[in-house]
C-alpha cells in the first residue's frame, strides 16, 4: 500500500498547488490519499517543490551542459535523466574519505582534534606543523601548500611529498583547498589502521554499507590513493550520499559524528568535512564557487558564503569540479544529483528553479 501511495506523490503535489489555489484543500483531504501524505506533498507545496519545478531546474541543468539528473524527495525519485550513467565526480570523492575518517573516530582509532604530528614524527620538529590537528587536514584549514600536481596520474609517492610540503598559512587561520592535507590523513589513517589499507577500510566501513564497491582510487607509484578526486559514479549511486544525509548518517555513522560535517572551520564557514553548506542564508554572499577557488588562496575571500540566498539554510553539497553536484535539503527531504560535462551553470539559478522561487 504505502509504495502504490507514493507513487501519486507528483500527481498529488500538483493537485494540491491547484486546489490551494481555489482555497479547496479540505476537498483533496477528504477525497484522496492518507494523511501522512497529504502532509508530505503539502510540505513540498509550500517550499515550491513540484514537478513542474523539478522539470525547470532540470531543464536549466541540460541547458548547461547537464548530462545526468535525479531528484529524490520522501524517497521517491521525482524525475531523472541517465540517472544509471556513471560520471566523474571529481571533488565530490572528498566526502567519502570524511565519511571514513568519522567511522574511524567512531571505532575509537583516531580523534579528529588529536595532533598529526603525535602520529607523523617528522612533523615534530616544525613548531607551526606540530599544532595542525587531523580536523584541520579535513578542513583545509591546516596552513598547508596545496601541491596541486598530486592530482596528476603519476606524481611520485604523493603521501611522502604532502608530508614533506610548507606550511604557507598559520594553522585555523586560511582556507588552502587542495590535495596535500588529505593525503597526509591517509598516511595517518594507515598508520591507525595497523596493517588493513585506508581503501580496505573505506570499503568495509563506508561504501559496502552504501552499496557501493570498490573505486577508481588513481593509485600512484608507492600504491597511495588519491583521496581529493578520481571516482566515477552514477547519479544514483552518488544520491546515496545524500540520503545517508537525510538518515542522519545511518547505515555508516551516528547523527552526532555527522553533524561534525556542517560546523564549518574559522578559516571558511561554508565548509567542512568535504561538504559546503548554505548555513549563511538568507544573508550571506552568493557567487560561483568553483570561480572562487581559482584564484591562489591569499586571493580568496569566503566571508558570509552561500550557495543560494533563497534557498534553505540546511542545504548542504558536495561540489565537484565542472559544476557536479550533489545537494542535500534535509528540511524537505530532498536530495538532487546533476552532472555535467562543462558549461557553466549557476547553482544559485538552479536552486531557484528548484524550489520555484
Amino acid at each position: 500500500m504505502l509504495g502504490r501511495d507514493f507513487s501519486n506523490l507528483a500527481y498529488l503535489t500538483v493537485l494540491l498547488a491547484i486546489h490551494q489555489a481555489d482555497g479547496q484543500i479540505r476537498d483533496v483531504k477528504k477525497c484522496f490519499l492518507p494523511g501522512f501524505l497529504i502532509s508530505i506533498a503539502a510540505q513540498a507545496v509550500s517550499a515550491g517543490v513540484t514537478p513542474a519545478s523539478v522539470r525547470a531546474a532540470a531543464g536549466y541543468s541540460a541547458s548547461q551542459g547537464g548530462r545526468s539528473f535525479i531528484a529524490i524527495q520522501h524517497g521517491q525519485t521525482l524525475f531523472e535523466q541517465n540517472a544509471g550513467e556513471p560520471r566523474k565526480i571529481y571533488s565530490g570523492t572528498k566526502a567519502f574519505w570524511n565519511l571514513a575518517a568519522l567511522a574511524a573516530t567512531e571505532d575509537g582509532l583516531l580523534n579528529l582534534d588529536e595532533h598529526v604530528a603525535d602520529i607523523i614524527p617528522a612533523w615534530h620538529n616544525d613548531p607551526r606543523k606540530a599544532r595542525v590537528t587531523i580536523r584541520q587536514l579535513l578542513d583545509f584549514s591546516c596552513g598547508l601548500d596545496p601541491v596541486f600536481y598530486l592530482h596528476s596520474n603519476n606524481p611520485g609517492d604523493r603521501d611522502r611529498i604532502a608530508i614533506a610540503a610548507p606550511l604557507v598559512a598559520s594553522p585555523g587561520s586560511a582556507f588552502i583547498y587542495g590535495p596535500s592535507p588529505l593525503q597526509v590523513f591517509h598516511q595517518v589513517l594507515k598508520q591507525k589502521l595497523h596493517g588493513e589499507s585506508p581503501s580496505h577500510y573505506l570499503e568495509r566501513r563506508v561504501l559496502r554499507r552504501l552499496g557501493l564497491g570498490s573505486q577508481r582510487y588513481l593509485t600512484d607509484s608507492a600504491g597511495n590513493p588519491l583521496l581529493a578526486a578520481g571516482w566515477y559514479l552514477s547519479a544514483r549511486e552518488w544520491s546515496r550520499l545524500g540520503q545517508l544525509v537525510l538518515a542522519g548518517g545511518a547505515p555508516v555513522i551516528t547523527s552526532g559524528s555527522l553533524a561534525q560535517s556542517w560546523r564549518g572551520s574559522s578559516a571558511n564557514r561554508a565548509f567542512s568535512l568535504g561538504w559546503w553548506n548554505n548555513r549563511a542564508a538568507p544573508g550571506g554572499r552568493e557567487f560561483d564557487f568553483e570561480d572562487m577557488l581559482v584564484p591562489k588562496w591569499q586571493r580568496q575571500n569566503w566571508s558570509g558564503a552561500v550557495l543560494c540566498r533563497d534557498a534553505p539554510s540546511d542545504l548542504v553539497a558536495c561540489v565537484g569540479s565542472g559544476y557536479q553536484r550533489l545537494y542535500v535539503i534535509p528540511s524537505l527531504n530532498l536530495v538532487v544529483v546533476r552532472q555535467s560535462s562543462g558549461g557553466r551553470f549557476s547553482d544559485g539559478r538552479f536552486l531557484r528553479l528548484l524550489l520555484g522561487k
